[in-house]
Protein backbone atom coordinates (compact mmCIF):
# COMPACT_ATOMS: atom_id res chain seq x y z
CA UNK A 1 0.00 0.00 0.00
CA UNK A 2 2.88 2.34 0.78
CA UNK A 3 4.33 1.92 -2.72
CA UNK A 4 0.96 2.68 -4.30
CA UNK A 5 0.57 5.66 -1.98
CA UNK A 6 4.02 6.94 -3.04
CA UNK A 7 2.96 6.60 -6.68
CA UNK A 8 -0.22 8.59 -6.04
CA UNK A 9 1.69 11.37 -4.29
CA UNK A 10 4.26 11.49 -7.09
CA UNK A 11 1.55 11.70 -9.75
CA UNK A 12 -0.39 14.31 -7.80
CA UNK A 13 2.68 16.50 -7.33
CA UNK A 14 3.46 16.93 -11.03
CA UNK A 15 1.70 18.47 -14.01
CA UNK A 16 4.28 17.19 -16.49
CA UNK A 17 3.13 14.31 -18.67
CA UNK A 18 6.66 12.92 -19.01
CA UNK A 19 7.13 12.85 -15.23
CA UNK A 20 3.81 11.06 -14.72
CA UNK A 21 4.70 8.54 -17.44
CA UNK A 22 8.08 7.81 -15.86
CA UNK A 23 6.49 7.33 -12.43
CA UNK A 24 3.92 4.90 -13.84
CA UNK A 25 6.57 2.87 -15.67
CA UNK A 26 8.76 2.60 -12.55
CA UNK A 27 5.80 1.45 -10.48
CA UNK A 28 4.53 -1.18 -12.94
CA UNK A 29 8.08 -2.44 -13.46
CA UNK A 30 8.61 -2.97 -9.71
CA UNK A 31 5.34 -4.28 -8.24
CA UNK A 32 3.87 -7.75 -8.13
CA UNK A 33 1.18 -8.74 -10.67
CA UNK A 34 -1.39 -8.80 -7.85
CA UNK A 35 -0.69 -5.18 -6.90
CA UNK A 36 -0.16 -4.07 -10.50
CA UNK A 37 -3.57 -5.40 -11.51
CA UNK A 38 -5.42 -3.30 -8.96
CA UNK A 39 -3.27 -0.25 -9.70
CA UNK A 40 -4.19 -0.49 -13.40
CA UNK A 41 -7.85 -0.93 -12.45
CA UNK A 42 -7.99 2.22 -10.33
CA UNK A 43 -5.69 4.43 -12.40
CA UNK A 44 -7.63 3.60 -15.58
CA UNK A 45 -10.71 5.19 -14.04
CA UNK A 46 -12.52 2.16 -12.65
CA UNK A 47 -13.97 1.96 -9.17
CA UNK A 48 -15.19 -0.78 -6.87
CA UNK A 49 -18.75 -0.81 -5.58
CA UNK A 50 -18.88 1.39 -2.49
CA UNK A 51 -18.99 -0.97 0.54
CA UNK A 52 -20.25 1.51 3.16
CA UNK A 53 -22.63 4.45 3.30
CA UNK A 54 -20.79 7.76 3.08
CA UNK A 55 -22.82 9.25 5.94
CA UNK A 56 -21.73 6.39 8.21
CA UNK A 57 -18.14 6.78 7.00
CA UNK A 58 -18.19 10.46 7.95
CA UNK A 59 -19.75 9.77 11.35
CA UNK A 60 -17.24 7.07 12.23
CA UNK A 61 -14.29 9.26 11.25
CA UNK A 62 -15.70 12.14 13.30
CA UNK A 63 -16.25 9.92 16.33
CA UNK A 64 -12.73 8.47 16.03
CA UNK A 65 -11.21 11.93 16.38
CA UNK A 66 -13.86 13.46 18.67
CA UNK A 67 -15.74 15.69 16.20
CA UNK A 68 -19.52 15.82 15.62
CA UNK A 69 -20.88 15.19 12.13
CA UNK A 70 -21.69 18.86 11.48
CA UNK A 71 -18.04 19.79 12.08
CA UNK A 72 -16.86 17.06 9.71
CA UNK A 73 -19.27 18.40 7.07
CA UNK A 74 -18.00 21.94 7.59
CA UNK A 75 -14.40 20.79 7.20
CA UNK A 76 -15.39 18.91 4.04
CA UNK A 77 -16.94 22.07 2.57
CA UNK A 78 -13.62 23.87 3.03
CA UNK A 79 -11.25 21.07 1.97
CA UNK A 80 -13.38 19.91 -0.95
CA UNK A 81 -12.29 16.25 -0.94
CA UNK A 82 -13.94 13.82 1.49
CA UNK A 83 -11.07 11.33 1.60
CA UNK A 84 -8.55 14.11 2.30
CA UNK A 85 -10.82 15.71 4.90
CA UNK A 86 -11.15 12.49 6.88
CA UNK A 87 -7.44 11.70 6.57
CA UNK A 88 -6.54 15.15 7.96
CA UNK A 89 -8.93 14.70 10.88
CA UNK A 90 -7.67 11.19 11.60
CA UNK A 91 -4.02 12.17 11.34
CA UNK A 92 -4.05 13.69 14.81
CA UNK A 93 -3.36 10.61 16.90
CA UNK A 94 -5.68 8.18 15.14
CA UNK A 95 -3.40 6.94 12.35
CA UNK A 96 -0.23 5.06 13.09
CA UNK A 97 2.99 6.97 12.70
CA UNK A 98 4.87 3.79 11.77
CA UNK A 99 2.30 1.63 9.99
CA UNK A 100 3.04 -1.84 8.68
CA UNK A 101 2.94 -2.02 4.91
CA UNK A 102 0.18 -4.20 3.50
CA UNK A 103 0.18 -4.84 -0.24
CA UNK A 104 -2.45 -3.00 -2.25
CA UNK A 105 -4.22 -6.19 -3.33
CA UNK A 106 -4.60 -7.36 0.27
CA UNK A 107 -6.06 -4.01 1.32
CA UNK A 108 -8.65 -4.21 -1.48
CA UNK A 109 -9.45 -7.93 -1.30
CA UNK A 110 -9.10 -8.59 2.44
CA UNK A 111 -9.93 -5.23 4.03
CA UNK A 112 -12.37 -3.45 1.68
CA UNK A 113 -14.25 -6.21 -0.18
CA UNK A 114 -15.48 -8.08 2.96
CA UNK A 115 -17.07 -4.86 4.27
CA UNK A 116 -20.01 -5.36 1.88
CA UNK A 117 -21.18 -8.43 3.81
CA UNK A 118 -20.90 -6.86 7.28
CA UNK A 119 -23.43 -5.09 9.46
CA UNK A 120 -22.72 -1.38 10.12
CA UNK A 121 -21.36 -2.05 13.61
CA UNK A 122 -18.92 -4.63 12.22
CA UNK A 123 -17.97 -2.29 9.40
CA UNK A 124 -17.18 0.47 11.85
CA UNK A 125 -15.03 -1.76 14.02
CA UNK A 126 -13.10 -3.05 11.03
CA UNK A 127 -12.56 0.38 9.46
CA UNK A 128 -11.39 1.93 12.74
CA UNK A 129 -8.91 -0.92 13.06
CA UNK A 130 -7.62 -0.28 9.53
CA UNK A 131 -7.29 3.46 10.17
CA UNK A 132 -5.21 2.79 13.27
CA UNK A 133 -2.88 0.48 11.32
CA UNK A 134 -2.05 3.01 8.59
CA UNK A 135 -0.01 6.17 8.42
CA UNK A 136 -1.77 9.39 7.41
CA UNK A 137 -0.94 9.20 3.68
CA UNK A 138 -1.98 5.54 3.35
CA UNK A 139 -5.15 6.36 5.26
CA UNK A 140 -5.88 9.05 2.67
CA UNK A 141 -5.55 6.52 -0.18
CA UNK A 142 -7.64 3.96 1.71
CA UNK A 143 -10.38 6.57 2.10
CA UNK A 144 -10.12 7.33 -1.64
CA UNK A 145 -10.71 3.68 -2.49
CA UNK A 146 -13.69 3.49 -0.12
CA UNK A 147 -15.40 6.67 -1.36
CA UNK A 148 -14.75 5.95 -5.03
CA UNK A 149 -13.36 9.42 -5.75
CA UNK A 150 -10.00 8.23 -7.05
CA UNK A 151 -8.69 10.95 -9.36
CA UNK A 152 -5.07 11.86 -9.68
CA UNK A 153 -4.70 13.65 -13.02
CA UNK A 154 -3.81 10.51 -14.96
CA UNK A 155 -5.78 9.54 -18.03
CA UNK A 156 -6.50 6.01 -19.19
CA UNK A 157 -4.45 6.86 -22.29
CA UNK A 158 -1.38 7.64 -20.17
CA UNK A 159 -1.73 4.37 -18.24
CA UNK A 160 -1.94 2.51 -21.56
CA UNK A 161 1.15 4.34 -22.81
CA UNK A 162 3.17 3.31 -19.73
CA UNK A 163 2.10 -0.32 -19.96
CA UNK A 164 2.64 -0.37 -23.73
CA UNK A 165 6.19 0.93 -23.32
CA UNK A 166 6.99 -1.82 -20.82
CA UNK A 167 5.33 -4.49 -22.98
CA UNK A 168 6.97 -3.08 -26.15
CA UNK A 169 3.70 -2.87 -28.06
CA UNK A 170 1.75 -0.02 -29.61
CA UNK A 171 -0.49 1.95 -27.20
CA UNK A 172 -3.54 1.02 -29.32
CA UNK A 173 -2.76 -2.68 -28.77
CA UNK A 174 -2.54 -2.16 -25.01
CA UNK A 175 -5.76 -0.13 -25.04
CA UNK A 176 -7.51 -3.06 -26.71
CA UNK A 177 -6.13 -5.51 -24.14
CA UNK A 178 -7.69 -3.38 -21.40
CA UNK A 179 -11.09 -2.96 -23.07
CA UNK A 180 -14.29 -4.58 -21.87
CA UNK A 181 -14.67 -6.53 -18.64
CA UNK A 182 -10.97 -6.60 -17.74
CA UNK A 183 -10.56 -8.14 -14.31
CA UNK A 184 -7.84 -6.97 -11.86
CA UNK A 185 -6.25 -10.38 -11.32
CA UNK A 186 -2.55 -11.38 -11.42
CA UNK A 187 -3.14 -13.54 -14.51
CA UNK A 188 -4.96 -10.71 -16.34
CA UNK A 189 -2.13 -8.33 -15.46
CA UNK A 190 0.53 -10.75 -16.67
CA UNK A 191 -1.45 -11.26 -19.89
CA UNK A 192 -1.01 -7.55 -20.65
CA UNK A 193 2.68 -8.27 -21.24
CA UNK A 194 2.41 -11.75 -22.75
CA UNK A 195 2.00 -10.72 -26.38
CA UNK A 196 -0.82 -13.20 -26.91
CA UNK A 197 -4.05 -11.40 -27.76
CA UNK A 198 -6.05 -14.42 -28.88
CA UNK A 199 -7.94 -14.73 -25.59
CA UNK A 200 -8.92 -11.09 -25.68
CA UNK A 201 -10.62 -11.02 -29.04
CA UNK A 202 -13.93 -12.80 -28.60
CA UNK A 203 -15.79 -10.46 -26.27
CA UNK A 204 -13.89 -7.20 -26.31
CA UNK A 205 -14.70 -4.08 -28.30
CA UNK A 206 -12.04 -1.97 -29.96
CA UNK A 207 -10.93 1.36 -28.48
CA UNK A 208 -13.27 4.04 -29.82
CA UNK A 209 -12.17 6.65 -32.34
CA UNK A 210 -13.12 10.11 -31.03
CA UNK A 211 -13.57 13.53 -32.60
CA UNK A 212 -12.45 17.05 -31.75
CA UNK A 213 -14.92 19.96 -31.74
CA UNK A 214 -14.57 22.02 -34.91
CA UNK A 215 -13.43 25.57 -34.17
CA UNK A 216 -13.13 28.47 -36.59
CA UNK A 217 -9.36 28.10 -37.08
CA UNK A 218 -9.70 24.42 -37.95
CA UNK A 219 -12.69 25.06 -40.20
CA UNK A 220 -10.58 27.41 -42.31
CA UNK A 221 -8.05 24.59 -42.91
CA UNK A 222 -10.48 21.86 -43.98
CA UNK A 223 -9.83 22.28 -47.70
CA UNK A 224 -12.25 20.95 -50.28
CA UNK A 225 -15.52 19.53 -48.96
CA UNK A 226 -15.11 16.48 -51.24
CA UNK A 227 -12.16 15.30 -49.10
CA UNK A 228 -14.48 14.56 -46.19
CA UNK A 229 -17.02 11.87 -45.43
CA UNK A 230 -19.84 13.77 -43.76
CA UNK A 231 -22.69 12.32 -41.71
CA UNK A 232 -25.21 13.51 -39.17
CA UNK A 233 -23.99 13.61 -35.58
CA UNK A 234 -26.56 11.33 -33.98
CA UNK A 235 -27.86 12.11 -30.50
CA UNK A 236 -27.86 8.68 -28.93
CA UNK A 237 -25.50 6.25 -27.21
CA UNK A 238 -22.20 5.55 -28.93
CA UNK A 239 -21.73 1.78 -29.10
CA UNK A 240 -19.99 -1.12 -30.80
CA UNK A 241 -22.13 -4.03 -31.97
CA UNK A 242 -20.14 -7.28 -31.97
CA UNK A 243 -21.07 -10.65 -33.49
CA UNK A 244 -18.42 -13.26 -32.67
CA UNK A 245 -18.68 -16.96 -31.93
CA UNK A 246 -22.42 -16.88 -32.52
CA UNK A 247 -22.88 -14.39 -29.68
CA UNK A 248 -24.08 -10.78 -29.98
CA UNK A 249 -22.69 -8.13 -27.64
CA UNK A 250 -23.28 -4.38 -27.39
CA UNK A 251 -20.65 -2.24 -25.66
CA UNK A 252 -21.08 1.43 -24.82
CA UNK A 253 -18.23 3.91 -25.17
CA UNK A 254 -17.91 3.79 -21.38
CA UNK A 255 -17.04 0.06 -21.71
CA UNK A 256 -20.32 -1.03 -20.22
CA UNK A 257 -22.06 -4.03 -21.75
CA UNK A 258 -25.62 -2.92 -22.52
CA UNK A 259 -26.75 -5.92 -24.57
CA UNK A 260 -29.80 -6.71 -22.43
CA UNK A 261 -31.23 -3.21 -22.79
CA UNK A 262 -31.65 -3.53 -26.57
CA UNK A 263 -33.10 -7.00 -27.28
CA UNK A 264 -34.49 -6.08 -30.73
CA UNK A 265 -30.98 -5.14 -31.90
CA UNK A 266 -29.63 -8.45 -30.59
CA UNK A 267 -32.43 -10.36 -32.32
CA UNK A 268 -31.68 -8.65 -35.63
CA UNK A 269 -27.92 -9.28 -35.38
CA UNK A 270 -28.43 -12.95 -34.46
CA UNK A 271 -29.00 -13.74 -38.17
CA UNK A 272 -25.92 -11.88 -39.41
CA UNK A 273 -22.73 -13.58 -40.57
CA UNK A 274 -20.23 -14.14 -37.76
CA UNK A 275 -17.06 -12.19 -36.94
CA UNK A 276 -18.25 -8.63 -37.51
CA UNK A 277 -17.81 -5.46 -35.41
CA UNK A 278 -19.76 -2.27 -36.15
CA UNK A 279 -19.31 1.19 -34.70
CA UNK A 280 -22.43 3.28 -34.47
CA UNK A 281 -25.14 4.87 -32.39
CA UNK A 282 -28.08 3.42 -30.47
CA UNK A 283 -31.13 5.61 -31.07
CA UNK A 284 -34.78 5.78 -30.13
CA UNK A 285 -36.62 5.78 -33.45
CA UNK A 286 -39.90 7.38 -34.42
CA UNK A 287 -41.18 6.80 -37.96
CA UNK A 288 -38.44 7.95 -40.30
CA UNK A 289 -36.23 9.88 -37.86
CA UNK A 290 -34.70 9.69 -34.39
CA UNK A 291 -36.80 10.42 -31.33
CA UNK A 292 -35.45 12.82 -28.66
CA UNK A 293 -32.69 11.45 -26.43
CA UNK A 294 -35.04 11.66 -23.44
CA UNK A 295 -37.00 8.77 -24.95
CA UNK A 296 -33.88 6.60 -25.19
CA UNK A 297 -33.13 7.31 -21.53
CA UNK A 298 -36.19 5.28 -20.59
CA UNK A 299 -34.29 2.19 -21.80
CA UNK A 300 -31.14 2.77 -19.79
CA UNK A 301 -30.20 1.07 -16.54
CA UNK A 302 -32.71 -1.76 -16.98
CA UNK A 303 -31.86 -5.43 -16.68
CA UNK A 304 -34.89 -6.35 -18.77
CA UNK A 305 -36.99 -4.38 -21.24
CA UNK A 306 -40.70 -5.13 -21.22
CA UNK A 307 -42.66 -5.72 -24.43
CA UNK A 308 -44.64 -2.58 -23.64
CA UNK A 309 -41.49 -0.43 -23.41
CA UNK A 310 -40.17 -1.98 -26.63
CA UNK A 311 -43.30 -0.77 -28.39
CA UNK A 312 -43.27 2.67 -26.77
CA UNK A 313 -39.54 3.29 -27.37
CA UNK A 314 -38.38 1.60 -30.56
CA UNK A 315 -34.59 1.21 -30.61
CA UNK A 316 -32.33 0.93 -33.66
CA UNK A 317 -28.59 0.66 -34.23
CA UNK A 318 -27.34 3.31 -36.65
CA UNK A 319 -24.09 1.94 -38.11
CA UNK A 320 -21.44 4.30 -39.50
CA UNK A 321 -18.22 2.26 -39.45
CA UNK A 322 -17.05 -1.33 -40.00
CA UNK A 323 -14.13 -2.31 -37.76
CA UNK A 324 -13.95 -6.05 -38.30
CA UNK A 325 -15.27 -8.40 -40.98
CA UNK A 326 -14.69 -12.14 -41.20
CA UNK A 327 -12.30 -11.85 -38.26
CA UNK A 328 -10.09 -9.31 -40.07
CA UNK A 329 -9.24 -6.05 -38.29
CA UNK A 330 -10.09 -3.25 -40.75
CA UNK A 331 -9.02 -0.27 -38.65
CA UNK A 332 -5.87 0.44 -40.67
CA UNK A 333 -7.93 0.88 -43.84
CA UNK A 334 -8.99 4.39 -44.83
CA UNK A 335 -12.37 5.82 -43.92
CA UNK A 336 -13.45 5.58 -47.58
CA UNK A 337 -12.39 1.92 -47.83
CA UNK A 338 -14.17 0.95 -44.60
CA UNK A 339 -17.31 2.76 -45.76
CA UNK A 340 -17.32 0.88 -49.09
CA UNK A 341 -17.02 -2.45 -47.25
CA UNK A 342 -19.78 -1.41 -44.82
CA UNK A 343 -22.17 -0.53 -47.64
CA UNK A 344 -21.45 -3.80 -49.46
CA UNK A 345 -21.90 -5.84 -46.27
CA UNK A 346 -25.16 -4.11 -45.29
CA UNK A 347 -26.69 -4.06 -48.78
CA UNK A 348 -29.07 -6.97 -48.22
CA UNK A 349 -29.77 -6.59 -44.51
CA UNK A 350 -33.36 -5.91 -43.38
CA UNK A 351 -33.91 -2.59 -41.62
CA UNK A 352 -35.72 -4.06 -38.59
CA UNK A 353 -33.45 -2.67 -35.87
CA UNK A 354 -30.56 -1.68 -38.12
CA UNK A 355 -29.88 1.44 -40.15
CA UNK A 356 -26.93 2.57 -42.25
CA UNK A 357 -25.90 6.12 -41.45
CA UNK A 358 -26.52 8.13 -44.64
CA UNK A 359 -23.78 10.26 -46.18
CA UNK A 360 -24.45 13.97 -46.65
CA UNK A 361 -23.55 15.68 -49.89
CA UNK A 362 -23.07 19.38 -50.66
CA UNK A 363 -21.08 21.33 -53.25
CA UNK A 364 -19.50 23.70 -50.72
CA UNK A 365 -18.98 24.33 -47.03
CA UNK A 366 -21.64 27.04 -47.27
CA UNK A 367 -24.11 24.43 -48.52
CA UNK A 368 -23.04 22.06 -45.74
CA UNK A 369 -23.55 24.81 -43.16
CA UNK A 370 -27.06 25.31 -44.50
CA UNK A 371 -27.81 21.59 -44.05
CA UNK A 372 -26.39 21.77 -40.53
CA UNK A 373 -29.00 24.38 -39.61
CA UNK A 374 -31.70 21.72 -40.00
CA UNK A 375 -30.13 19.56 -37.27
CA UNK A 376 -32.63 20.20 -34.51
CA UNK A 377 -35.58 19.52 -36.78
CA UNK A 378 -33.98 16.16 -37.54
CA UNK A 379 -33.25 15.50 -33.80
CA UNK A 380 -29.48 15.37 -34.43
CA UNK A 381 -26.65 17.39 -32.88
CA UNK A 382 -24.95 18.62 -36.04
CA UNK A 383 -22.45 17.06 -38.44
CA UNK A 384 -19.53 14.63 -38.27
CA UNK A 385 -16.59 15.27 -40.61
CA UNK A 386 -14.27 12.31 -41.27
CA UNK A 387 -11.11 12.50 -43.34
CA UNK A 388 -11.60 9.97 -46.16
CA UNK A 389 -7.92 8.96 -45.99
CA UNK A 390 -7.71 8.45 -42.21
CA UNK A 391 -7.59 5.12 -40.42
CA UNK A 392 -9.64 4.27 -37.34
CA UNK A 393 -7.36 5.29 -34.46
CA UNK A 394 -7.80 4.89 -30.71
CA UNK A 395 -8.90 8.07 -28.93
CA UNK A 396 -8.53 11.54 -30.46
CA UNK A 397 -6.16 12.48 -33.28
CA UNK A 398 -6.58 16.09 -34.32
CA UNK A 399 -7.50 16.51 -37.94
CA UNK A 400 -9.00 13.06 -38.63
CA UNK A 401 -12.50 13.38 -37.13
CA UNK A 402 -14.34 16.63 -36.34
CA UNK A 403 -17.71 17.19 -34.71
CA UNK A 404 -19.47 20.30 -36.02
CA UNK A 405 -22.31 20.72 -33.58
CA UNK A 406 -25.24 23.09 -33.98
CA UNK A 407 -25.21 26.18 -31.77
CA UNK A 408 -26.71 25.50 -28.31
CA UNK A 409 -29.94 26.95 -26.91
CA UNK A 410 -29.40 30.03 -24.75
CA UNK A 411 -31.45 31.87 -22.13
CA UNK A 412 -30.80 34.68 -19.67
CA UNK A 413 -31.46 33.50 -16.12
CA UNK A 414 -31.14 34.82 -12.56
CA UNK A 415 -28.93 33.17 -9.94
CA UNK A 416 -31.01 32.23 -6.87
CA UNK A 417 -28.91 29.58 -5.02
CA UNK A 418 -25.19 28.91 -4.61
CA UNK A 419 -23.13 26.09 -3.17
CA UNK A 420 -19.41 25.61 -2.64
CA UNK A 421 -17.48 23.45 -5.07
CA UNK A 422 -15.04 20.65 -4.38
CA UNK A 423 -11.47 19.83 -5.33
CA UNK A 424 -9.58 22.87 -6.62
CA UNK A 425 -12.74 24.95 -6.15
CA UNK A 426 -13.20 24.06 -2.51
CA UNK A 427 -14.06 27.06 -0.35
CA UNK A 428 -15.50 29.01 -3.28
CA UNK A 429 -19.14 29.25 -4.29
CA UNK A 430 -19.08 27.82 -7.80
CA UNK A 431 -22.26 25.70 -8.14
CA UNK A 432 -25.26 27.86 -9.01
CA UNK A 433 -28.99 27.41 -9.53
CA UNK A 434 -30.67 29.64 -12.12
CA UNK A 435 -34.29 30.73 -12.49
CA UNK A 436 -36.53 32.50 -14.99
CA UNK A 437 -39.70 34.52 -14.47
CA UNK A 438 -43.23 33.19 -14.32
CA UNK A 439 -45.27 36.34 -13.78
CA UNK A 440 -43.68 37.76 -10.60
CA UNK A 441 -42.07 34.50 -9.41
CA UNK A 442 -38.64 33.06 -10.18
CA UNK A 443 -38.82 29.38 -11.17
CA UNK A 444 -35.59 27.27 -11.16
CA UNK A 445 -34.73 25.70 -14.52
CA UNK A 446 -31.07 24.65 -14.33
CA UNK A 447 -27.94 24.13 -12.25
CA UNK A 448 -24.54 24.93 -13.68
CA UNK A 449 -20.97 25.06 -12.40
CA UNK A 450 -18.81 25.64 -15.47
CA UNK A 451 -18.17 28.49 -17.84
CA UNK A 452 -16.70 31.25 -15.67
CA UNK A 453 -13.03 32.19 -15.45
CA UNK A 454 -11.20 31.94 -12.11
CA UNK A 455 -11.27 35.72 -11.77
CA UNK A 456 -15.04 35.81 -12.38
CA UNK A 457 -15.58 33.00 -9.88
CA UNK A 458 -13.76 34.98 -7.19
CA UNK A 459 -15.87 38.08 -7.91
CA UNK A 460 -19.11 36.08 -7.83
CA UNK A 461 -18.00 34.33 -4.64
CA UNK A 462 -17.45 37.69 -2.89
CA UNK A 463 -20.82 38.91 -4.08
CA UNK A 464 -22.58 35.77 -2.81
CA UNK A 465 -21.06 36.13 0.65
CA UNK A 466 -22.22 39.76 0.82
CA UNK A 467 -25.74 39.13 -0.53
CA UNK A 468 -26.87 35.95 1.20
CA UNK A 469 -30.51 36.01 2.34
CA UNK A 470 -30.67 32.56 3.95
CA UNK A 471 -28.86 29.21 4.19
CA UNK A 472 -30.14 25.63 3.93
CA UNK A 473 -27.22 23.44 4.93
CA UNK A 474 -24.44 24.07 2.39
CA UNK A 475 -26.80 25.97 0.04
CA UNK A 476 -27.04 29.76 0.21
CA UNK A 477 -30.12 31.65 -0.91
CA UNK A 478 -28.91 34.85 -2.56
CA UNK A 479 -30.52 38.09 -3.60
CA UNK A 480 -31.97 37.60 -7.10
CA UNK A 481 -29.85 40.19 -8.87
CA UNK A 482 -27.14 38.54 -10.99
CA UNK A 483 -28.05 37.53 -14.55
CA UNK A 484 -26.13 34.91 -16.56
CA UNK A 485 -26.49 33.61 -20.09
CA UNK A 486 -27.03 29.85 -19.84
CA UNK A 487 -26.43 27.44 -22.71
CA UNK A 488 -27.76 23.89 -23.04
CA UNK A 489 -27.87 21.22 -25.72
CA UNK A 490 -31.48 20.09 -25.45
CA UNK A 491 -34.78 20.73 -23.75
CA UNK A 492 -37.63 18.35 -22.95
CA UNK A 493 -40.85 18.35 -20.99
CA UNK A 494 -40.52 16.94 -17.48
CA UNK A 495 -43.07 16.03 -14.82
CA UNK A 496 -40.32 15.85 -12.18
CA UNK A 497 -39.46 19.55 -12.28
CA UNK A 498 -41.55 22.46 -11.03
CA UNK A 499 -40.84 24.33 -14.26
CA UNK A 500 -42.21 21.45 -16.32
CA UNK A 501 -39.01 21.28 -18.37
CA UNK A 502 -35.58 19.67 -18.16
CA UNK A 503 -32.51 20.98 -19.96
CA UNK A 504 -29.53 18.90 -21.05
CA UNK A 505 -25.87 19.76 -20.31
CA UNK A 506 -26.43 23.29 -18.93
CA UNK A 507 -23.40 25.55 -18.60
CA UNK A 508 -22.64 29.26 -18.19
CA UNK A 509 -21.75 31.20 -21.34
CA UNK A 510 -21.20 34.60 -19.74
CA UNK A 511 -22.05 36.86 -16.84
CA UNK A 512 -24.54 39.46 -18.13
CA UNK A 513 -23.35 42.46 -16.14
CA UNK A 514 -25.28 44.58 -18.65
CA UNK A 515 -28.65 43.20 -17.54
CA UNK A 516 -30.90 43.53 -14.50
CA UNK A 517 -32.90 40.65 -13.01
CA UNK A 518 -36.09 42.01 -14.54
CA UNK A 519 -34.53 41.54 -17.99
CA UNK A 520 -34.16 37.76 -17.61
CA UNK A 521 -36.20 35.39 -19.77
CA UNK A 522 -39.63 34.06 -18.85
CA UNK A 523 -40.67 30.47 -18.44
CA UNK A 524 -42.96 30.87 -21.45
CA UNK A 525 -40.04 31.95 -23.64
CA UNK A 526 -38.00 28.95 -22.44
CA UNK A 527 -40.91 26.57 -23.10
CA UNK A 528 -41.18 28.05 -26.59
CA UNK A 529 -37.79 26.44 -27.32
CA UNK A 530 -39.57 23.09 -27.22
CA UNK A 531 -41.09 24.05 -30.54
CA UNK A 532 -37.93 25.32 -32.22
CA UNK A 533 -37.32 23.51 -35.51
CA UNK A 534 -39.93 20.89 -34.60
Amino acid sequence: MKRFTELYMELDASNRKTAKLSALKRYFDEVSPADGAWAVFFLAGNRIKRPVKLKDFREWAGAACGFPLWMVEECYNHVGDLAETLALLLADGTCSADAADRPLHRVVEEDIAPLRDMEPAQQRQRIESIWSSMDSESCFIFNKLITGGFRVGVSRTLVCAALADLAQVEPAVMAHRLMGTWQPTPSAYSALFSGDDSSNQSAKPYPFCLAYPLDEDSKAKLGDVSNWQIEWKWDGIRAQLIKRGGEVMIWSRGEEMITEQFPEVVEAAAFWPDSVVLDGELLAWDGDQPAPFSELQRRLGRKTVSSRLRKEVVAVFMAYDLLELGGEDLRTLSTAERRAKLEAWAANLPEDAFRLSPLIEADSWEGMASLRESSRRRHVEGLMLKDKTAGYHAGRTKGDWWKWKVAPYTVDAVMVYAQQGHGRRAGLYTDYTFSVWQEDQLIPIAKAYSGLSDAEIRKVDRWIRQHTLDSHGPVRVVEPELVFEIAFEGINQSKRHKSGIAVRFPRILRWRIDKFAKDADTLDSVRALLMVDS
